[in-house]
């Protein structure tokens, strides 16, 4: 490697015959070693301690490093490989951004299966549930005795407290807040939709399920939304820009908030589905506005009734469906609490506990040094 060129605002760094590398001398010096500091990694360095227009006073290549001495007489010096796999442009990487499997039923004739006391035992095992069930955004966890649903949720992170508490049991009963806690049929969700950021992986562990009726439904949103890209993009533009009030309330609260169904990261991808129609409040749209957003909101509520998108199981006690809630669309059909005794066990561990447990295994176990 040698510097091309010395800029009034940027390095040049040419390797092996390829494009140069361009390093903004700001970036430079934000960037330097010693930025950073050595025991916490978090950045310490002023960004206002240098003036907009810096300039290096000498910069070399020197073995395997680029020397870069600054008017200060503060010196950076950067290993060649850091600066090939850290420049500007290329994100560090990430061993928790795992492309999307996106499903349907066909392609889902069970869903993945996990011991949970080899996930409660063994890091590796952990690890490829982890990755599962991030790329699927569900799986399956069995072996569980009463509370181990629990030990599997915090042996990722912590849990997430909402309105219902850090742990709910979802069963039939008197005087309900929430349709969840009934017999009838749910139809396909996300949890939390009036939440300002809806809880990330969902943890339902069944204790009993002994009535009869009450499978178990879960489709793909992102399978649905995709579809609905390109056979009615129209419509996918509208519930992508069109902010949908949702609201939840009982005697102790009142949750609102108003967002689009479908939100995408800034590339156009997909990046999470808000979708409850028992937590849709009074839709306030403007009149002229209404006719298109529920032509596009009835699209895609017609997939989630398709059968070639939802798939249905009837969980056994011991079992515990996880999933990303802000993903994979959930439901249930109606049961008799009449013929027997059918009970689920719920939590929730955020998105960012979730990957970060996944970083940190990748980081024991060897595979990637980031």
């Amino acid at each position: 490697m040698q510097i091309a060129q010395l800029g009034d605002q940027a390095l040049e760094l040419r390797h092996d015959g390829a494009t140069p590398i361009v390093l903004p001398f700001l970036w430079l010096r934000d960037n330097c070693p010693s930025a950073f500091d050595p025991q916490t990694q978090e950045r310490n360095f002023d960004l206002l301690s240098v003036p907009d227009d810096l300039r290096p006073a000498n910069a070399e290549v020197i073995g395997d490093s680029v020397v870069v001495t600054w008017p200060d007489g503060h010196v950076s010096r950067f290993d060649q490989d850091w600066l090939l796999t850290h420049r500007p442009g290329v994100p560090r990487p990430d061993p928790a951004s795992l492309p999307r499997t996106i499903w349907r039923a066909a392609e889902m004739p069970e869903l993945p299966r996990f011991a949970g006391p080899k996930i409660l035992e063994e890091d590796d095992v952990l690890a490829d549930f982890l990755v599962t069930t991030q790329r699927l955004g569900i799986s399956l966890v069995d072996g569980l005795a009463p509370g181990q649903g629990l030990e599997v949720a915090q042996r990722i992170g912590f849990l997430r407290e909402t309105n219902f508490g850090k742990v709910f049991d979802v069963v039939s009963k008197p005087d309900p807040n929430n349709l969840a806690f009934t017999s009838q049929a749910l139809a396909l969700h996300t949890d939390l939709a009036n939440q300002e950021i809806p809880p990330g992986f969902q943890f339902l562990h069944c204790i009993a399920n002994e009535a009869e009726g009450g499978g178990s439904v879960f489709a793909d949103s992102f399978a649905i939304a995709e579809d609905l890209r390109a056979n009615d993009p129209e419509a996918f533009r509208v519930l992508s820009t069109v902010a949908l009030p949702f609201r939840f309330h009982d005697g102790a609260y009142d949750i609102r908030l108003r967002r689009p169904v479908v939100t995408l990261h800034a590339d156009g991808s997909l990046d999470e589905i808000r979708y409850n129609a028992h937590l849709t409040d009074l839709i306030d749209l403007p009149a002229d506005e209404l006719g298109p957003f529920y032509r596009a909101y009835r699209a895609f509520m017609r997939r989630t009734r398709d059968p070639v998108f939802r798939f249905t199981t009837r969980l056994r006690g011991g079992e515990m469906v996880v999933f990303d809630n802000r993903r994979t669309l959930h439901g249930r059909e109606a049961f008799n609490p009449a013929t027997g005794f059918r009970q689920l066990q719920g939590c929730y561990v955020d998105r960012g506990e979730f990957e970060s447990r996944i970083r940190v295994l990748n980081r024991q176990s060897g595979q990637q040094v980031l």
